[in-house]
């Protein structure tokens, strides 16, 4: 599907505009929306809008990386975003071509932020401020907002897991821990990338509109900057909770490993007093004692209760 605002001299605007390399030449700007186009539509960006070979081949493959490319009368960028669906996160690409007097976006997905900005622009009596590097602008920073939500949704579950008040199981944590991460690590994937295209925007010398709007585009990168931060603080905590819980797993085996042992001292002296009766010799006096069976008897009580007297006195127990 396409949408078309033309902007006419007056700041007038036009909705539903023809898709025509002539019609569009009597706008002073236009926008045009490529929402999950069908072939013959995807063909337009070669045949009307004359765009590189190379930048509308980007356009037909999915999640690249953001970048930036310099073109004879015109500027093409990549850039994504990611989402949650239930407990996965899914990027998503958004690519803009931005002329003097034109933007062009390109999307498979429904874009909500197209689609807020789309709005905002067309409830509007007229365009007065608007130009295509700023609709680039409105566009692209809501495309960072978008991630502030589920960053804010990690630190909550986190903060969940990390107090655990409903008692559950080490390896349900881990598991849903594990999830965290891999959350993380996506959106990592695509914020810096961004953070980085962001960076070439505001110190190139080829984009004079960035440079007009400069401290519009550094909100974004400072925005960027924060997720950035935001992501990496939240992975170590991440690997904080895990090491915990490795540590606890740790301490709890140590626990049982020094009961079995106090168990195996205490018996192992006892065992060896057995297995020496046990013998089947003929030339055993002891075997022969009237009150032989409570003397060994009585012998091994007194060396299990030393021993345990013994390992409490050393604080085993503790």
């Amino acid at each position: 599907m396409i949408n078309v605002i033309g902007v006419l001299p007056d700041d007038t605007m036009e909705t539903g505009v023809r898709v025509d390399e002539e019609n569009l030449k009597k706008y002073k700007w236009y926008w045009v929306d490529f929402s999950n186009p069908t072939a013959d539509e995807f063909r337009l960006l070669d045949y009307v809008f004359h765009f590189h070979p190379l930048a509308i081949e980007d356009c037909g493959i999915l999640l690249q990386r953001p970048k930036l490319d310099y073109y004879e009368g015109y500027d093409f960028y990549i850039t994504q975003t990611v989402k949650r669906e239930g407990v996965e996160v899914i990027k998503e690409e958004l690519d803009f071509f931005v002329g003097k007097n034109f933007i062009v976006t390109f999307h498979f997905e429904t874009s909500k932020e197209v689609d807020q900005v789309w709005s905002r622009i067309t409830t509007q009596a007229a365009a007065e401020e608007w130009d295509p590097y700023y609709v680039f602008y409105q566009t692209l920073d809501k495309l960072v907002d978008t991630c502030f939500p589920l960053i804010y949704h990690i630190e909550n579950k986190l903060d969940v897991i990390e107090d655990n008040r409903e008692k559950r199981s080490m390896d349900e944590l881990m598991d849903e821990l594990f999830d965290v991460r891999h959350m993380l690590l996506h959106i990592r994937q695509t914020v810096n990338p961004m953070r980085d295209l962001l960076y070439r925007m505001l110190n190139s010398q080829h984009l004079t509109e960035v440079k007009n709007r400069r401290e519009y585009f550094s909100d974004i990168y400072d925005h960027l900057l924060k997720v950035s931060e935001l992501v990496s603080s939240n992975r170590e905590f991440t690997t904080d909770i895990r090491d915990n819980y490795l540590s606890m797993t740790s301490h709890q085996s140590n626990e049982v490993m020094k009961i079995l042992t106090i168990i195996t001292s205490i018996f192992i002296p006892l065992t060896l007093i057995s297995g020496i009766y046990g013998m089947n010799f003929v030339n055993m006096p002891e075997l022969e004692w009237k009150y032989a069976y409570y003397i060994v008897l009585g012998v091994m009580l007194i060396i299990g209760l030393s021993l345990f007297y013994w390992f409490r006195k050393k604080g085993w127990f503790n």
